[in-house]
């Protein structure tokens, strides 16, 4: 377990990734925070020993995923980007609104491409306004592999990812 949380605690401080898509522009801007854990990263925590039945499902979970990015901007002008960058994207990506959220303030947008209806997803594609502890951030995710969105809550609680709470309500929907 201890080893689990020291590669989850390396991977999210440090910046990885080399992957080519249209969101990849966040990738090292200034106002931007940036995780980007790529395919080889899961594999080699897929491998780390775990002994619970939770911990046996996350295992599981990891293997199937390809890429994780998530992007955090308090910058208002890279918010814009980001907004106009993820419609463009919508409009090409081919992918479904799963479920929309407008909250005090803050704006959540879950989109996936999944196999016809079934729950398992390509690709999960979430875009969060006014989100933060003095509601001025934007974060925006993407994660792609073969996985089940009923899978989510463990990935967003093991990985404590921007946005989870959100993302942990549409897996139960």
């Amino acid at each position: 377990m201890k080893k689990l949380v020291i590669i989850t605690a390396v991977f999210l401080v440090s910046f990885l990734g080399n992957a080519q898509t249209t969101l990849d522009k966040f990738d090292g801007q200034s106002t931007v925070s940036s995780v980007v854990v790529n395919k080889k990263m899961f594999e080699l925590m897929s491998k780390v020993k775990m002994e619970s039945k939770e911990d046996q499902a996350y295992l599981s979970l990891i293997k199937k995923l390809e890429n994780l990015k998530v992007y955090k901007t308090s910058s208002a002008k890279t918010t814009s980007d980001m907004r106009a960058t993820v419609d463009k994207y919508l409009t090409t990506a081919g992918l479904e609104e799963l479920m929309r959220v407008n909250e005090s303030g803050k704006n959540a947008k879950i989109y996936v491409k999944s196999t016809s209806g079934s729950t398992q997803v390509k690709e999960l594609l979430m875009f969060i306004e006014g989100t933060g502890v003095k509601g001025s951030e934007t974060v925006l995710m993407s994660l792609t592999g073969d996985f089940d969105i009923n899978e989510i809550s463990l990935l967003t609680k093991r990985m404590n990812l921007p946005g989870g709470e959100v993302l942990n309500s549409a897996a139960k929907k």
